[in-house]
Order: structure tokens, then C-alpha cells, then sequence
């Protein structure tokens, strides 16, 4: 992490700066937004663009796909130069998105907005992190813990208010409101990243040296790999199929090659040898990947479920939505306050299976009470495993590359939300309906229950160091 200049924040401040709060959270936010209005605005678009279940997710995995390349690249550079000058320049680029994505005139242009979007809200979690990391050592207060809650919880936050947002802004403007909400974001994230984030340290030394530093830093021959790699990955998990089995193949070759540069390496861009000693931060990883693959398949599949095969508007299906957030916010603010984290990956686990046997016994003409009673208990999970997760790398990672490492958990995330993506375009095809639905949920549970292996094996977790609770105080 870069220094600030005298007088950025002030050195004799005991304790968080809060002025930092309201960039943190609107630019970590930014992309849960994203992902949950689009989630009560597929079906509209779908039938106003004459597009099938099956098109309409490239939506989806459009922005994860950008955002999962984007995020650790951008979480290095944050490393190297500071949260500032990323932030600003990726936040401006969720305004253009929101542009692009208001007058597009089909399918194609709404995909391209999609991933403009997905690269402009990559910043926004990474530089949170950094700063959380920065603020610790600054104040000689490790790890605060109520900042990490705060973060947790505006996520939550915006999670209930997106597909409410989403199906007012239908209600009101269409589904191009949703896109056109992006600019206002946009303009508040770039005056309140101007007001308040700390500017780096001018640059001292040669020129020429600098650059040659710079270039050895950067490692952008390993961020090619990697970028080449996971697009190979990804663009066969949008659409799994025996006849795609090359990019398999060409993904294995490049990650090869990815694993051979980075061990040779001087300042790699991500230290394999490190993570290769590091179990407990891997572990954290792959329990992410297959969290997402429940939580993702829930919010997309339920979602488009309520509308298509229940009957309700988006509004309504936004409505219905509103407790498993709701239980989330209370489950991350009560839990926030409570040292360690495998009791919440357990509770949390635990939670997804329950949840997932409740969706079996949904049908067409099951009560909306149900509903409801679904959505309820999904919001256990929810609250639990994003805290624990978020909690978990920011006491496993290497301090001085923590916003690349929080960047790749949103990697692993996002890999775990286009495989529900593909799950659910799978599992309905052309036709939204319960069959299909059902057929999403035993998906939900084998991944559910790998979390849950995963975290009954792990005996790190007992011996993880919990955020101080205190810190933010």
C-alpha cells in the first residue's frame, strides 16, 4: 500500500477515518447492485429484446466474466499504487456503462454494457479492503472488525434494495432504468472518491527507474496468462457441452503456463508459492466458489421462477425477495460482533441444505406464504457465510497484497456465480417452469453440501485469528 501524502488523514487520528466510509461502501456496492436488479429485469428484457432464458443470462455472466478478470488485476494495482486513481477511473467507467446499457438497441450492445460494467465496479471491493488494511496500521489497531460488519452489511443493504429498486425502476421507466441508475451512482462515487480518498506520494527518483520498477511490479506478462486462462475457463462454463471440450484443454495449457511464470517470477502478480503455503486462504477460496453456486442459483433462478412460473410482476418478486436480506443485515450485524468464524460457516452451511429442501416442495400453486418461508431461511446463509468468507481472507492473506486477495475472492465468487448462471439456463432452457426449477435445486444442494464438507474438514478455521471487534470504534 502506497503512503498518503501530510495531511490526507490525519496521523494523530486514534481511530477510523470515517470520512472514508461513504466511498468504501458506495464503490463495494456497486457491482451487488448490479447483480440483483438485473435479477427481477431479465424477464422483461427477455420479452422485450425476443430473447430466451438461455440468451438472457449472458447478461449475467457477461459482468462476472468481466468482473472476475478485473478485480484481481485491479486489486494488484491497488497494491502497487494506492486505491485513489483506480477507483476514480473505474467508478467513471460504471457511467459510461449505464449509458450504453440505457440506449442500447438489442441484445449484443446490452451484453457490451454488461461487461463495461462488470470492469468498472472492479475496484470498489479491493480498494475497501486496502484502505480497511491501511487504517489498521496507521492506528496500530489490527484488524477492525466493525469495519469489515459495516461492509458486510451495505452489501446486504443494497442486496434487499435491488430487486425492489430493480422492479420499481420497471414499474416506472422499463428495464432501461435499470442500466440508466448507473449514472448517478457513477457521478457520486467519482465526487466523493475526489473529496476524500488519500492521494498517493509524489514520485521520487529517476524517471527511467521508476518505469523499470513499474514494469517489474506489474508482472504483465502473468496477468496476460491469468486473463487468458480463466476467459478459456469461463467462456466454457457459460455454456458447458462436450463439443466446447477445447477450451478445457486450451484453459489447462494456459494455466500451465500461468503456474510456470509466476514461480519464476521476481515480484509476481500472484505469488503461487505463497497461496502454495497457504492452505487455510485456499480452502477460504474454493468455500466461496461453491457458496455462490447456491446463492447465485437462488437469486437468478428463484427470481426468474416467482415471475415466469409462479405469476408474479417484478415488483412483486422483488417484494418476496425483501427477507432473505432482511435476515441477512441482522444476521451480519449480530454475528459481526462474535469472534470466529467456523461456528458461521457451519450455521451457514447448514442453512443452504435446509433452504434448498424448502424450494422442493414449491410449486405453482404452492401458498405465496411459502415463499416467503423460503426467502426467510435463505437469508441465514446469506448473512453468515459473506461475513465469515470476507473475515476469513482478511486474516489468511498477505497483509501487503491483501486488496489482490480480496479481489480474488470475488474472482472465485463470480466463478461460482456463472456456473449457477449456466446451472439455470440448463436447468429451464426455453421455458421458465417448476420442473426446472427443482431441477436447479439438486445443483444447489450437491454445492451445498461440498460447502459443508469443505468446512467440517478444514481444522484451520479453529485456530483462525477473529477482526477486533473494537477497531472501528
Amino acid at each position: 500500500m502506497t503512503d498518503t501524502e501530510p495531511g490526507a488523514i490525519r496521523k494523530d487520528q486514534p481511530g477510523f477515518d470515517r470520512r472514508l466510509l461513504p466511498p468504501m461502501m458506495l464503490g463495494s456496492v456497486l457491482n451487488p447492485i448490479n447483480s440483483t436488479i438485473i435479477s427481477v429485469a431479465l424477464v422483461p428484457i427477455g420479452k422485450a429484446l425476443g430473447a430466451p432464458a438461455s440468451q438472457t443470462a449472458w447478461l449475467v455472466s457477461a459482468l462476472y466474466l468481466a468482473t472476475s478478470l478485473g478485480q484481481p488485476v485491479v486489486g494488484r494495482l491497488i497494491d502497487l499504487f494506492g486505491p485513489r486513481r483506480l477507483f476514480l477511473a473505474s467508478t467513471s467507467l460504471v457511467g459510461i456503462a449505464g449509458v450504453v446499457g440505457t440506449l442500447a438497441p438489442n441484445m449484443a450492445v446490452l451484453i457490451v454494457a454488461r461487461v463495461l460494467l462488470g470492469f468498472g465496479t472492479c475496484s470498489g471491493y479491493p480498494a475497501a479492503m486496502a484502505l480497511v488494511r491501511s487504517e489498521a496500521k496507521r492506528t496500530g489497531r489490527d484488524s477492525p472488525g466493525g469495519v469489515l460488519t459495516a461492509l458486510a452489511v451495505a452489501n446486504q443493504t443494497i442486496a434487499v434494495i435491488g430487486p425492489l429498486l430493480g422492479g420499481l425502476l420497471i414499474a416506472v421507466g422499463g428495464w432501461r432504468a435499470t442500466f440508466a441508475l448507473n449514472v448517478p451512482l457513477s457521478v457520486a462515487s467519482v465526487v466523493l472518491g475526489l473529496l476524500w480518498l488519500p492521494r498517493s506520494a509524489p514520485a521520487t527518483g529517476d524517471p527511467a527507474e521508476r518505469r523499470g520498477r513499474l514494469v517489474s511490479q506489474l508482472d504483465l506478462p502473468g496477468m496476460l496468462l491469468f486473463a487468458a486462462t480463466l476467459t478459456s475457463l469461463l467462456l466454457f462454463l457459460m455454456n458447458p457441452h462436450p463439443r466446447d471440450w477445447y477450451l478445457l484443454v486450451i484453459a489447462a495449457a494456459l494455466g500451465a503456463g500461468f503456474a510456470m511464470r509466476e514461480l519464476r517470477a521476481d515480484a509476481p502478480f500472484i505469488d503461487l508459492r505463497v497461496f502454495g503455503g497457504n492452505t487455510p486462504l485456499l480452502a477460504t477460496y474454493l468455500r466461496a466458489l461453491v457458496a455462490y453456486v447456491v446463492a447465485y442459483a437462488f437469486l437468478y433462478g428463484f427470481s426468474q421462477w416467482t415471475e415466469e412460473g409462479y405469476g408474479l410482476s417484478p415488483f412483486r418478486a422483488g417484494l418476496v425477495q425483501i427477507p432473505t436480506f432482511l435476515v441477512a443485515i441482522g444476521v451480519s450485524i449480530v454475528s459481526g460482533r462474535r469472534p470466529g468464524v467456523r461456528g458461521k460457516l457451519l450455521v451457514g452451511a447448514v442453512g443452504q441444505i435446509v433452504a434448498c429442501l424448502l424450494m422442493l416442495t414449491l410449486g405453482g400453486s404452492s401458498p405465496l406464504w411459502t415463499l416467503f418461508l423460503v426467502t426467510l431461511v435463505f437469508g441465514l446463509p446469506q448473512g453468515l457465510n459473506n461475513l465469515a468468507l470476507q473475515n476469513s481472507v482478511y486474516v489468511q492473506a498477505d497483509p501487503e497484497r491483501i486488496a489482490s486477495s480480496a479481489g480474488l475472492l470475488r474472482t472465485f465468487a463470480y466463478i461460482g456465480s456463472m456456473i449457477a448462471s449456466s446451472a439455470a439456463a440448463a436447468s429451464f432452457g426455453k421455458h421458465i417452469d417448476t420442473g426446472g426449477m427443482h431441477h436447479l435445486v439438486w445443483i444447489m444442494l450437491a454445492a451445498g453440501a461440498l460447502y459443508l464438507l469443505l468446512t467440517v474438514l478444514d481444522r484451520s478455521l479453529g485456530r483462525a485469528p477473529a477482526p477486533d471487534t473494537q477497531a472501528a470504534k
